[in-house]
């Protein structure tokens, strides 16, 4: 293992665990998150925080194929996956899921070898090792600001009424 597979480990995890410099992580975001409230678009035109849950799991299933070599790009369906009905069990269950795929993720960073991070995990696309696992961290970042600010706007919306 080396210094920088434990620098990106340390980033993913601080970008979905905790204590991440710029503000709540992912899972600090998701954590009052009831299901009836991860549905509502209280923003016309944006996701629901549940499609962006399912969404962010599709990135980390598409970063896990690529490292078996996998150049299989996402489909629509699950690029953007549609929730199921909205119940506490199917939030938890995709909740849990998305965890346990960047548990997976993060351990897979652990254990890649140092030597190819600035070689491409597949050819299409041709982005190194290294870019697609800090570029993970990005993409996590960017929807967790998402998340906060829908669920601004649903308190919002909650008090409005």
């Amino acid at each position: 293992m080396t210094t920088i597979a434990i620098a990106l480990h340390d980033q993913l995890q601080r970008a979905f665990e905790g204590e991440a410099w710029h503000g709540p992580a992912l899972r600090e975001a998701l954590a009052d998150v009831r299901a009836i409230d991860a549905t509502q678009h209280p923003v016309p035109g944006a996701h629901s925080i549940w499609e962006i849950v399912l969404h962010l799991g599709g990135t980390y299933r598409l970063v896990l194929w690529r490292l078996d070599a996998d150049e299989t790009p996402l489909g629509p369906d699950e690029d953007w996956p549609v929730p199921p009905a909205p119940t506490d069990e199917h939030w938890q269950r995709d909740v849990t899921e998305l965890h346990a795929l960047h548990t997976r993720l993060r351990g897979a960073v652990l254990e890649f070898p140092s030597e190819r991070l600035f070689e491409p995990l597949v050819a299409n696309p041709p982005y190194p090792a290294f870019t697609q696992f800090i570029g993970v961290t990005q993409h996590d970042l960017y929807h967790t600001d998402q998340i906060v600010l829908l669920k601004r706007a649903l308190r919002h919306r909650d008090h409005a009424t």
